[in-house]
């Protein structure tokens, strides 16, 4: 066994430059290990004003992957269109890393409703509240999972596909949305699956994929080849990201956009410093899992949900630490305007968010924008957590 991780993370610091024709959230660059047809984590931020397209509007919906818990109350709680109000098929055979996430023991696909609202994708907060506001975006109500997708999740996603599953062309689109989906930078709404990606050079969610390479070998990788493994409640890694956007389809869901995750990790409108709010994360893994704080393992890694005080407003958890997520949006300047909005202009790296295990706390705050992998990539700082219609 190889010693706990300790490859050297550079901050990737959310220092923004305001003018009044664009922003720029400047960061270091982030660290990561070399993976297939990528390298390691982290980026830099974009830059503002880019021109963009308005909402867009259509009906449809996804089955429901996991439990419906609205932040407005119990009886206004809803179902996808299609209703069934079951979990997942990723957490459909119970047990470790499907049903006893979190310090209650609950379904790790609970998935949980965000308030849609306006806020602003670029700002600074130092605790005294948001300055430097710009970038302005508009997102409608949806759901994102509570829990970072786990191995014991990911497993049952492994099978299906070893198994002949694949998802169909257009499928993980914001079907819901006026017009079908998120509006693209260049007209239109997003466009989904492509059923070209169905091959072993995109999507391969093998053991002898998830575990090699220079960060993804048996000390970095949190997959293991069987379940007995005690790695089934940390989140999966070393997944791409065209596997992530498969799995997020398979389980009733699809990728979040970046203004999506990002609104939900600054609190809408409240543009907070953190996702928990402005408390310092300390080094006892309360808040966040970061800065290899976490020594339960090898991996430096800690069961999804282990930092149950970094709650964000809505309740999900590890939105800063633990892994960088996927996420829909190419990594190009932001769309101006944005009403639920996503960038799928093609450029060198997809956007990840949130920072990982390794990170520096100035990588935690929401504004920080990471992605250095190629899609087919691989790294042990990536992972991925789902949206759902609401």
């Amino acid at each position: 066994m190889k010693a706990p991780f300790t490859r050297t993370r550079l901050a990737l610091v959310g220092l923004l430059a305001i003018s009044s024709a664009c922003s720029t959230s400047v960061g270091d660059s982030g660290s990561g290990g070399a993976g297939m047809g990528g390298k390691g984590s982290g980026g830099t931020s974009g830059v503002g004003g880019a021109p963009g397209m308005g909402g867009a509007s259509g009906t449809g919906g996804t089955v429901d992957s996991g439990t419906v818990v609205d932040a407005r109350s119990d009886t206004e709680s809803r179902a996808d269109a299609g209703g069934s109000g079951a979990p997942g098929p990723s957490c459909a055979p119970g047990g470790p890393g499907m049903t006893d996430c979190g310090s209650q023991g609950e379904s790790c696909c609970t998935s949980l409703v965000v308030s849609g609202g306006t806020y602003f994708r670029t700002y600074r907060n130092n605790g005294g509240g948001p300055t430097g506001t710009n970038d302005p975006a508009m997102v409608s109500d949806f759901r994102l999972d509570k829990y970072l997708v786990t191995v014991g999740r990911y497993r049952q996603f492994a099978a299906a596909w070893a198994g002949g599953w694949r998802p169909a062309a257009g499928a993980g689109k914001h079907a819901y949305l006026t017009g079908g989906g998120l509006a693209m930078t260049s007209g239109g709404v997003e466009t989904g699956w492509n059923t070209s990606w169905n091959t072993t050079t995109d999507v391969n969610p093998t053991t002898n994929s998830l575990t090699r390479g220079s960060f993804c070998d048996s000390a970095h990788a949190t997959y293991t080849a069987s379940a007995t493994g005690g790695h089934e409640t940390l989140p999966i890694n070393c997944v791409n990201w065209f596997e992530s956007y498969a799995f997020c389809i398979w389980d009733g869901g699809f990728l979040p956009s970046e203004a999506e995750w990002e609104y939900a990790a600054a609190g809408g409108s409240e543009q907070r410093q953190y996702p928990w709010g402005t408390t310092a994360p300390g080094t006892m893994n309360q808040y966040a899992i970061y800065g290899t704080n976490f020594t339960g393992n090898a991996t430096n890694v800690a069961p999804v949900g282990t930092a149950a005080s970094g709650a964000g407003r809505w309740g999900q958890l590890d939105l800063a630490g633990e892994v960088w997520e996927w996420v829909l949006d190419w990594k190009q300047t932001y769309v101006n305007p944005c009403t639920d909005c996503v960038n799928l202009t093609p450029a060198q790296f997809h956007i990840v968010r949130g920072d990982n295990f390794g990170g520096s706390v100035n990588n935690l705050m929401p504004i920080v924008r990471g992605g250095d992998v190629a899609d087919p990539g691989r790294d042990s700082n990536f992972g991925v957590r789902c949206a759902r219609a609401p």
